[in-house]
């Protein structure tokens, strides 16, 4: 059975970015995530779409939060999946299992960074990339699921 297609983007952010605005601002930037939800949500209404914004520490809340986005008939997903994104199967199996497209959101540009950060198991399944934009990746982002 399929379900409809709506115009909500799941926003999922993973482990630290709650700490926003205080962690490391020299590489990811003042903004909270308050910040960029607030900015975000602005957007939406501009392009006509809903924002469901959540964040989590744990990878099973991801992967459960990209299940659920499917089932819901999101029309996309924005995955911030922070350190996830080198080293969580678990996500990219996710992914891969779900119709709806996801793009791959980083603050920071991770191929400039340590060499641990250079791959991306997000990236091998990813619709998109956007990276490396501070928090204007978001947007950027979103602006790419208005025009799918």
């Amino acid at each position: 059975m399929s379900v409809p297609i709506t115009n909500t983007v799941y926003v999922l952010n993973g482990p630290n970015l709650n700490l926003l605005g205080m962690r490391e601002p020299e590489i990811y930037g003042a903004d909270t995530l308050d910040d960029i939800a607030a900015m975000l949500e602005d957007r939406a209404r501009e392009l006509g779409l809903e924002i469901e914004m959540r964040q989590s520490n744990h990878e099973g809340h991801l992967v459960d939060w990209l299940h659920e986005a499917q089932a819901e008939g999101a029309k996309a997903v924005l995955l911030n999946a922070a350190a996830y994104t080198h080293t969580s199967i678990a996500l990219l199996d996710a992914i891969k299992a779900i119709r709806t497209p996801v793009i791959e959101v980083h603050l920071s540009d991770p191929s400039t960074r340590e060499p641990f950060r250079h791959h991306s198991y997000v990236g091998l399944a990813a619709a998109k990339t956007v990276q490396g934009l501070g928090a204007r990746s978001y947007l950027v982002a979103l602006e790419a699921v208005a025009e799918l």
